[in-house]
């Protein structure tokens, strides 16, 4: 019996002519044999396509043609043919030139062609054009040279990375500002070196960085070390990073200094409880006043007195005026550091502001044997201006050209009447400014080192109080010096013709009673101050009104309720019951009838007026109370107390 196997048809050969058809028939790739010395001998599709060259004209021809001038001139074509018959294959990459003479980036494989001896009979050559894929890699790394760059040279963050257990491996020109290592100092530490001693031994750095990775990033500020030891206020951001297969790869760390905004918070939170504080301060300097205000206004009613009483007099009535203004300043630094001064618009002749600046210097400088020596014109000088702020700004620079001049010298003023413009110097032969110091005098804070005598520095605001002052009179200040030793002259621009008189008069606070009010009113004075009540009580009776004390809020509802009033002047710090108290007490027991009712306080700010009116206050004096204010007052009491004005 015959067993039939089954058997496989046996591999028919790829012919020689099926091989060149297929390699023919490749597009994306040049597929060439060379012979010996380098001569084209094929020519496939692909080769047509990338190189430019119709068979016909690039078989026979040597393949260096391929190359540009450069190659062939340092025999690199030899040298691949070279390597290709010792080793077998060479590949390479690197421009080719087509027909056309554009280059194109090409991937080139060399194999040596063997007969069945194994010698070399020529090379087979395969051709890639991977221009369009170069160009897109070189995209790729200018994009992130670029980006490298602007990390590096970024000055104000602190960007760095680490790797996944914390150790630095990046360090930019804005880390090397800020914590002040070299890239040498501090690249493979780990980043913990920037922290506290309390934050290492609290672990914070390594909580950072399991809050990044599980959160993805973590956000905070806090106290940082830099290499000198020195600390800073950092913000700070630390974001996980992972590659493609999610593998965390390390941490994007940035760091910016914020010590300058936590300075000006602190500064903040302080300035706010020093306000807090000068605002009670100034309350408890009013209440003297407010007697000595008052005294003033009742010696002012007696007009027998002797001229030196009253020269004194009135020389106590400008100091106290100004001690009030200053008091108002401690209510409100900001309004200094910031130039936001209420200012106090009335005509006022500028001898009277030279005389007064001049009064208030005289002890200085007549210490120091200076003489004052004042040119003015002849013709009077009007000036629409806050007279008292006015006298601050000459004041302070006559005081400081007596404290940086030499005893027995002589201070000038000078004032000078341009077309549009009124010019006031200050000049002296003291100790000078430099040039450098010139740039600089008015800023806050800053003094000129050779303008200074030892031990005579201030605080450095005078000359930025000055400048805020003038430069809301809508001038300039100006300083000049020659140099050391070479004194210096201050001088202070102010528009000249100021507004006509309907804009004074808006702008003059004591046209609306300054000249006195008629008629008599029922008044009556609560305040616990004895000496200010007992003076403005004896004021207003000089002035011809009924006047009832009482020196505590419930004393005050007893006197109210048996001398119905027409005017009532109510402190409002009382010790039984704030003045709040006693007006709610009045209207309650309806003993408030049409009376006008003012609080009397030391507290001047807005906030203090927005409450006293939102309690039903009709006006809010400021002690010690202006007598210009307070005649207003009686004024509007007048008015609201006169049957006519009932029925208008």
């Amino acid at each position: 019996m015959t067993t039939q196997r089954s058997v496989s048809a046996p591999q028919t050969p790829m012919s020689d002519a099926q091989y060149h058809a297929l390699v023919d028939a490749i597009e994306d790739c040049a597929i060439f044999m060379l012979d010996l010395n380098g001569c084209v001998a094929s020519w496939n599709t692909g080769a047509r396509r990338i190189k430019g060259y119709e068979a016909h004209e690039i078989i026979g021809q040597n393949f260096s043609r391929f190359y540009p001038a450069e190659a062939v001139a340092r025999g690199w074509p030899d040298y691949e043919l070279k390597q290709a018959f010792a080793t077998g294959r060479f590949e390479d990459e690197g421009w080719r030139v087509r027909r056309d003479g554009s280059l194109f980036w090409a991937n080139v494989v060399i194999t040596a062609a063997r007969d069945v001896n194994g010698k070399i009979i020529g090379y087979a050559k395969c051709t890639r054009d991977l221009t369009a894929k170069r160009a897109e890699e070189e995209k790729l790394r200018q994009s992130e040279e670029r980006f490298r760059l602007m990390v590096e040279n970024v000055s104000d963050y602190a960007i760095f990375m680490l790797d996944p257990d914390g150790n630095i491996t990046s360090w930019n020109t804005g880390a090397m500002r800020i914590k002040g290592y070299q890239p040498s100092e501090v690249l493979g530490k780990h980043f913990s070196i920037f922290y506290c001693p309390e934050d290492l031994a609290a672990n914070l750095p390594a909580i950072e960085l399991q809050t990044a990775i599980r959160a993805g990033r973590i956000e905070m500020e806090g106290w940082r070390v830099r290499r000198d030891g020195s600390l800073f206020w950092a913000s700070v951001v630390i974001t996980a990073v992972y590659d493609e297969h999610r593998v965390l790869r390390g941490f994007a760390k940035v760091t910016r200094d914020m010590s300058e905004r936590k300075r000006l918070e602190q500064l903040e939170a302080s300035s706010q409880r020093i306000s807090e504080f000068l605002a009670t301060l100034a309350h408890e300097l009013r209440n003297p006043l407010a007697p000595m205000r008052n005294a003033i206004g009742v010696m002012q009613m007696d007009h027998a007195l002797a001229p030196h009483l009253t020269a004194c007099r009135d020389i106590i009535d400008r100091q106290t005026s100004h001690l009030g203004r200053l008091v108002d300043d401690l209510l409100d630094m900001g309004r200094i550091t910031t130039g936001k001064i209420e200012l106090r618009m009335a005509r006022t002749e500028l001898s009277e502001i030279v005389t007064r600046s001049i009064e208030l210097v005289r002890p200085m400088a007549d210490e120091r044997a200076q003489q004052i020596i004042t040119t003015l014109p002849d013709e009077a000088l009007t000036l629409l201006c806050d007279s008292t702020r006015l006298v601050q700004v000459v004041q302070n620079l006559l005081n400081n050209a007596s404290k940086f001049s030499p005893n027995g010298s002589r201070i000038t003023i000078t004032a000078v009447r341009e077309h549009n413009a009124l010019l006031l110097k200050v000049s002296d032969t003291g100790r000078g400014i430099s040039q450098k110091g010139l740039t600089s005098i008015f800023d806050l804070f800053v003094q000129e080192d050779q303008y200074l005598n030892p031990g005579e520095a201030g605080l450095g605001i005078g000359l930025t109080l000055c400048r805020s002052i003038v430069e809301m009179h809508g001038g300039s200040i100006t300083a000049a010096s020659a140099g050391a030793h070479q004194g210096s002259t201050f001088t202070v621009r102010l528009p000249y013709p100021l507004a006509d008189d309907r804009s004074t008069r808006r702008a003059t606070l004591n046209e609306s009673g300054a000249a006195g009010v008629a008629g008599t009113l029922r008044v009556v004075v609560i305040d616990d101050n004895r000496d200010s009540a007992d003076s403005l009580a004896m004021l207003l009776q000089l002035k011809g009104h009924d006047v009832r004390i009482a020196y505590h809020g419930k004393e005050g509802v007893d006197v109210v309720r048996h001398f119905p009033p027409d005017l009532i002047l109510l402190d409002l710090a009382l010790p039984d019951m704030d003045g709040y108290a006693v007006l709610r007490a009045l209207r309650m027991q309806r003993l408030h009838g049409h009376a006008f009712v003012a609080a009397m306080t030391g507290f001047g700010q807005e906030s203090d007026k927005e409450r006293s009116a939102q309690a039903g206050f009709d006006a809010h004096l400021v002690k010690p109370v202006d007598f210009d204010k307070l005649d207003a007052v009686i004024g509007m009491a007048i008015d609201r107390n006169t049957p006519s004005a009932d029925h208008a």
